[in-house]
């Protein structure tokens, strides 16, 4: 029996693109002809060294990013790499700037803490609905590196821009918005993103890391955090989670398919300008708590009314009834939160937006 497919709006794990999944379950007993699964597969025969190389080689050609920069596969999620960037790189001076707009950022600065000295780069701020104009940051030049968050999943403010970091290395965590549009990898020291949002299942976080810093990792950097280990040994100095790498490459042969970056940067434009839309022409029904320029296109938080919890919690109930599944905020500030990742339809999108709007009109005024 065929189990009905449900929308799922979840901020991660998330949905994954179902045609790549039908092809996962092909592949999922004899990886081509092989007689065993990619998960029964070891991570040092040839059949997976083509299998990881393949998704690597992929990943350059979508970001066109420079042949001086390593692509590595690691463990540990974003979490792992706040300690692992900070490990890694705050030998050069002993300290870092960290811009901080939203939680994930926050909790990369208290980590990275541990590490050396942390220059808070903006006014610490519990609410979080914008980014403080560029010419009020107190940036150190003797910094390390400046560390921010490209999408702040729970919070949804999105930089409009590369920050400009006045030549010290930029660090980005681009869990929530990774190839969701084209980036200029060259304006970066370290890009990373745990793929459970854009491209892949959970266990696999990709880096992205210039040359020039690697091997400087503090004596007490585990080994498996240690950049140039990883490099050096292409991901594979112990066992990777060799399933979700397969993964991530099918799933970066379905972005290039699909237009590549520009072409997910389109379709992400359109699902969030459908979303926008209907919370702005709610008539302040459905309120973003966000500042527009800010509003992320992937992770969209908003409320009923100024923080109706009952009627939230009703919304929630229906959506749920019309398998629209996930929606609700975040715990940490409640409410609504839709996540339009690379794999989420415009018509499934649409779907939502005409369930607001029958809501609206069932519950306002």
């Amino acid at each position: 029996m065929t189990t009905k497919r449900v929308i799922n709006f979840g901020a991660g794990p998330a949905k994954l693109p179902e045609e790549v999944m039908e092809q996962v379950q092909k592949e999922f007993l004899s990886y081509k002809n092989t007689g065993i699964s990619v998960m029964e597969m070891s991570h040092r025969s040839a059949d997976f060294a083509a299998i990881i190389d393949g998704a690597q080689k992929l990943l350059q050609e979508l970001l066109k990013i420079p042949k001086n920069y390593k692509v590595l596969f690691m463990q540990g999620g974003g979490t792992g790499l706040f300690a692992a960037v900070a490990m890694n790189l705050m030998s050069r001076t002993g300290t870092a700037d960290y811009i901080v707009t939203g939680s994930w950022s926050a909790k990369a600065a208290k980590e990275a803490s541990k590490y050396g000295k942390v220059n808070m780069v903006i006014p610490k701020n519990d609410h979080y609905k914008s980014i403080p104009e560029p010419s009020s940051w107190k940036l150190d030049p003797n910094a390390s590196y400046v560390y921010y968050c490209d999408n702040e999943t729970v919070h949804g403010i999105e930089f409009p821009y590369v920050p400009d970091s006045k030549g010290v290395p930029l660090v980005s965590d681009m869990s929530s918005n990774f190839l969701t549009r084209p980036v200029d990898v060259s304006k970066f020291g370290v890009i990373f993103a745990g793929a459970q949002k854009n491209v892949g299942p959970a266990g696999v976080t990709l880096v992205i890391i210039r040359e020039d810093l690697i091997g400087m990792a503090l004596p007490i950097c585990p080994i498996i955090f240690d950049f140039s280990v990883l490099a050096k040994d292409n991901s594979v100095h112990n066992t990777p989670p060799t399933f979700a790498i397969y993964v991530v490459g099918k799933i970066l042969e379905w972005v290039h398919q699909n237009g590549g970056a520009a072409g997910m940067a389109e379709l992400s434009r359109v699902k969030s300008s459908l979303m926008f839309k209907a919370l702005d022409s709610s008539g302040g029904f459905y309120n973003c708590p966000v500042q527009e320029p800010f509003r992320s296109r992937t992770n969209v938080p908003f409320r009923i009314g100024q923080g109706n919890e009952e009627l939230e919690k009703e919304f929630l109930a229906g959506a749920s009834r019309l398998n629209m599944l996930q929606l609700k905020g975040h715990r940490s500030v409640g409410g609504i939160r839709a996540s339009l990742y690379n794999a989420i339809r415009v018509d499934e999108v649409k779907a939502l937006v005409a369930y607001m709007e029958s809501f609206q009109k069932q519950h306002g005024k």
